[in-house]
């Protein structure tokens, strides 16, 4: 068993020729898009490279500074392009079309790079959030619907998909995927004839009644939906498709880290049902977020992201880390909001945390305050 660095390692010799196209590649694929790639200009209006000349442009750019990641996830991003560059499978592969808009002013982080891939196939993947808390808060306001990101996410794909050839493959992880799946699904029929087939990793879901009136049976049965076992992000909302549930390295919501997920062979270890942990706050969001006004989920989400900022931590994985004292920072926040909104915050939080509070050095009483 391993990861996706792993893969390359074991199955980085194989030609597409020799083993053709899997689920772990796509998954390598949605996570190159979150490689830091604005100083290439040649994979930029139109040029393209082969990844291992990227690769090499790359590191030349970075090597009079540290590649250092903000992020756990993002630290692994590096060695992907590395071993992507060296194996037989991917070195050849032709990358173009990047663009990354962050425009604070509209609230929009959009990025999505295409490869061309040595099968005659194209996969475009749209960039998604890591374990920062911005990009949590980000994934949770797509529960009010249609986002800037998503306008431009349609805009790539149909200027890619009639400009191109080739038949697609479409794809992304977290807001990544809810991306694809939603140009997937707006886009036009010239360009939905073109695709093969969409993959949506641990991404957010839609508002219900989202896709109302539209005809989304032909992009439904080519969409690939995969989750960790224990998934939050990928729980959000509403989703038309059964996902295919992995198993992973990590606990609760660091699950969501797709270098956690398990793979033999070219397949993910599969699980046969969420943890009870992940139904249990799967079962709390939607309780508290499917029966609120679109006012009601803003001010709901605002305070729960209140209170995990209170640690003045950046990411997930630093307020884990920070321990009692995070939950101190927490517990002072909590108890400044209203009395409904602080019910609700607290049975969210209780699902969110709930693996990591039951392995503090706490007081029964105090974890209560945090725990179902």
């Amino acid at each position: 068993m391993g990861n996706i660095l792993d893969y390359l390692d074991w199955r980085g010799d194989l030609t597409f020729e020799q083993s053709p196209f899997n689920e772990v590649d796509n998954l390598i694929l949605a996570c190159f898009s979150y490689i830091e790639l604005d100083g290439i200009r040649e994979i930029q209006n139109g040029n393209t490279l082969y990844l291992e000349e990227l690769s090499e442009n790359f590191f030349a750019e970075k090597k009079n500074e540290k590649i250092k990641a903000q992020t756990t996830f993002l630290q692994n991003i590096p060695e992907l392009l590395r071993k992507m560059a060296k194996s037989s499978r991917y070195r050849k592969c032709r990358v173009g079309g990047f663009v990354n808009e962050i425009l604070p002013s509209e609230t929009k982080q959009f990025a999505a790079v295409t490869i061309d891939l040595p099968d005659g196939t194209v996969y475009i993947s749209f960039r998604g959030t890591d374990d920062t808390i911005i990009g949590w808060k980000e994934d949770f306001n797509l529960s009010n619907g249609i986002v800037p990101s998503h306008k431009r996410a349609l805009e790539y794909l149909e200027i890619k998909g009639r400009y191109i050839q080739s038949m697609l493959r479409i794809g992304g992880h977290s807001k990544g995927g809810n991306l694809a799946m939603y140009a997937a699904m707006q886009c036009g029929e010239e360009v939905q004839d073109k695709i093969l087939s969409v993959y949506d990793n641990d991404g957010p879901g839609f508002p219900e009644g989202f896709f109302h009136g539209k005809d989304i049976e032909k992009i439904l049965k080519k969409v690939t939906r995969i989750i960790p076992e224990a998934s939050v992000i990928g729980m959000l909302l509403t989703h038309q498709k059964e996902p295919v549930i992995v198993d992973s390295t990590q606990k609760g919501i660091m699950q969501h880290d797709a270098f956690s997920w398990e793979i033999m062979g070219p397949s993910f270890i599969r699980k046969e049902k969420l943890t009870r942990k992940a139904e249990t706050m799967d079962q709390q969001l939607h309780k508290w977020i499917d029966g609120m006004n679109e006012e009601q989920r803003a001010n709901l989400i605002t305070e729960l992201f209140s209170v995990l900022e209170a640690t003045g931590a950046e990411t997930i994985q630093q307020i884990l880390d920070g321990g009692v004292k995070s939950l101190a920072a927490m517990a002072r926040r909590l108890d400044k909001l209203e009395p409904e909104s602080k019910a609700m915050v607290q049975e969210l939080l209780s699902g969110l945390l709930a693996g990591w509070l039951e392995l503090l050095p706490l007081p029964e009483l105090d974890k209560k305050r945090f725990l179902p």
